[in-house]
């Protein structure tokens, strides 16, 4: 029975165990890298970038393809036109078969393609005089360039990486952005934590001290008045205890969501101990952003963006395209013999489109494009300026914050140490339940500022950090093996 007795209260303990989750705010910030919502957005968002730049790069090089049309039947009636220009309809009845192997090239340099060419064509007659008909074209050389139009692969070249670019800086950024708002969850809860045990604490005081109210006033020693606002201070303890499990019960149900834990755990946060003393200057800061930033990125391929489509336009002001191909081809009624006695294939084009009179709709579009540019640019600087700005108002923040979380811990252990001081100088007679309401709200305003000066601590070097992409408190950069997280 008592080995029974034993097992059965171990079990209890694992299972209390097991359902409080003691937390602290780097596990947090770890586990919400990893398991929140939040974190596989990015991660996705990250993973579409990385196969649209392999994409980019895939049309950089040479493109292997298969073309082929195995079989074509016809039996129909078809135009024909005779040697004096009269048109008749003849029967046709055959089956024909093409293939074509092709290696393309895009020129970097030029903007057009050159690409190398076999091919076969058969073609059998089914009425008639059967007979059977092959042409090969063993090799061909064929260029397609267009001569003023814009080198869409020059452009691609200088915008495409600075997007995969901003892209990565994104998703780092996005990242701490992540811990940012997993800072927020968790110092709610820890607030709401801190509340309770604040509440706790009141409703215990509050009726202690209406106890000692009631036996003062059955020896006369305080009026019923005194009384009347102790056992006001107890129902009001009381409520407030029942609002803040209220509220911590909300808070805890948040962060369990973000955090992906399950709802049967009760979290328990506590209090950030360890706080790194960082020396950071604007100007550090700035540079780091500059560098490292999404924002410097997205700044370079929005002007790249906006120079291209003035390129584009003046483009479009005239067309002319090159069209050249060289290579061999062989005809027969045999496979064999199509490959033999091959003849010189050559072919070249010249097209051209110019426009006599479009009432300058292709100059209003150039003046268009150059106009969106300087809007463009117009914006970018202001950008710019607010960016700096945003960051000198950030950096003299934190760098205030230390100061004030120092202050506020001071003010918290003082205004404690009076109200513990106060609550037994009020059981002795010397002070009023004024002063003693008092020194309890200052208390719990002290805690209150304490844990959330604590939060702003927080939210502020990790909002550093993800503007700069800087890790102040290891000094090193901030950086991730984007190749082995898309492939994941």
């Amino acid at each position: 029975m008592r080995l029974i007795t034993i097992i059965c209260l171990f079990v209890s303990l694992t299972v209390t165990a097991q359902d409080t989750l003691r937390l602290t705010l780097d596990e947090a910030i770890i586990r919400a890298r990893s398991r929140s919502v939040d974190a596989a957005v990015a991660l996705n968002e990250l993973r579409t970038a990385y196969w649209e730049y392999r994409t980019y790069r895939a049309e950089l090089l040479p493109e292997l393809t298969f073309n082929a049309t195995v079989p074509a039947y016809r039996k129909q009636y078809s135009a024909y036109m005779d040697s004096e220009g009269s048109y008749t309809f003849v029967r046709n009845n055959y089956l024909q078969m093409t293939g074509e192997l092709a290696m393309t090239q895009n020129i970097w340099l030029t903007g057009g393609s050159l690409s190398l060419n076999t091919s076969l064509d058969f073609y059998r007659q089914l009425d008639g005089d059967k007979y059977n008909r092959f042409m090969s074209i063993p090799v061909a050389l064929t260029l397609n360039q267009p001569i003023f139009g814009v080198n869409t692969v020059k452009w691609d070249r200088k915008i495409e990486p600075v997007r995969y670019a901003e892209a990565k800086a994104k998703f780092l950024s996005d990242t701490e952005t992540v811990a940012m708002n997993a800072i927020g969850y968790y110092f709610n809860l820890l607030m709401a934590n801190e509340n309770l045990e604040i509440a706790q604490q009141n409703l215990d005081n509050a009726t202690r001290l209406y106890e000692v109210a009631k036996e003062k006033r059955a020896m006369g020693q305080i009026s019923e008045n005194d009384l009347l606002q102790m056992e006001l201070n107890l129902l009001n303890a009381r409520s407030t205890y029942t609002d803040y499990q209220s509220n911590l019960r909300s808070h805890m149900f948040t962060l369990r969501s973000f955090l992906d834990i399950d709802e049967a755990v009760e979290i328990v946060p506590d209090i950030p101990s360890h706080i790194p003393t960082i020396d950071i200057t604007y100007a550090d800061a700035l540079d780091r952003a500059l560098a490292n930033n999404k924002f410097a990125k997205n700044l370079r391929r929005r002007q790249l963006e906006a120079d291209y489509e003035v390129a584009k336009a003046k483009g479009n002001l005239r067309q002319i395209s090159l069209f050249a191909q060289v290579g061999y081809t062989g005809t027969d009624h045999t496979f064999g013999s199509a490959y033999n006695n091959l003849k010189d294939n050559q072919v070249v084009e010249i097209g051209f489109s110019i426009p006599i009179l479009d009432w300058g709709k292709r100059r209003g579009k150039v003046k268009v494009a150059e106009s969106n540019r300087q809007v463009v640019e117009s914006r970018l600087r202001q950008e710019t300026m607010n960016f700096s700005q945003d960051l000198f108002v950030l950096v003299e923040r934190f760098c205030n914050q230390m100061e004030q979380l120092a202050i506020a811990d001071k003010a918290s252990e003082i205004a404690q140490r009076r109200y513990d001081t106060n609550v037994e100088t009020y059981l002795i007679g010397r002070i009023s339940t004024l002063d003693l309401n008092d020194s309890q709200v200052k208390k719990d305003e002290s805690r209150q500022t304490y844990v959330n000066e604590l939060y702003q601590y927080w939210y502020y070097f990790y909002q550093l950090r993800s503007l700069t992409l800087w890790d102040y408190e290891r000094g090193t950069g901030i950086d991730a093996d984007i190749d082995r997280i898309v492939k994941n």
